[in-house]
């Protein structure tokens, strides 16, 4: 059982997860940020046309699942910037991407995706859920072979973006932790 104190991690990226992309432009529907917490005064919030991608019920969505959300995105401390305001999200912690290393070449060649090593890190043996659109089956056995903890690799359809199946499966498997 996990205590309040020790909820596990929600590991989030931002493109393809929230940001769907890769489908025709039309396929999308746009949501822009209005007046009040979601748009008024948010900095960047109008730089990035793909913004208006986001759907604005993923922040109680992600607010409502039983963990500690995490930014794992290249968007770094941006996503606390111009996403959280947008969804309604407080600021939350951002994962630091280390500076690339010999090993990271390595694990490019065997598959291994260049964020798996530093969440692993990042985790330090508490259990995780990580939520990207590219996960692949290397990053899982890494994972299971290097993690001590409970860990759901989850990858998301980046034409789709996060779906009601998505956060079904994410909330089974954060309260069967617990």
């Amino acid at each position: 059982m996990i205590s309040s104190g020790q909820r596990p991690l929600l590991f989030l990226d931002v493109d393809g997860p929230l940001i769907p992309f890769g489908a025709e432009p039309w396929h999308y529907p746009t949501y822009p940020a209005g007046p009040g917490p979601r748009g008024a005064g948010t900095p960047g919030a109008d730089a990035n046309p793909l913004l208006e991608r986001i759907n604005p019920a993923h922040g109680p969505r992600l607010a409502a699942l039983p963990c500690e959300v995490v930014w794992a995105t290249t968007w770094m401390d941006d996503a606390n910037d111009c996403i959280a305001p947008r969804i309604g999200l407080p600021r939350l912690a951002v994962v630091a991407w280390p500076e690339p290393s010999a090993t990271d070449d390595q694990d490019e060649r065997d598959g291994l995706h260049w964020k798996t090593r530093a969440l692993v890190d990042w985790a330090a043996g508490r259990p995780f859920a990580w939520v990207d659109d590219e996960i692949r089956d290397t990053d899982r056995a890494w994972v299971a072979a290097h993690h001590p903890g409970a860990a759901l690799l989850h990858r998301v359809d980046p034409r789709r973006g996060l779906t009601d199946g998505d956060y079904a499966a994410l909330d089974a498997w954060l309260r069967q932790l617990s």
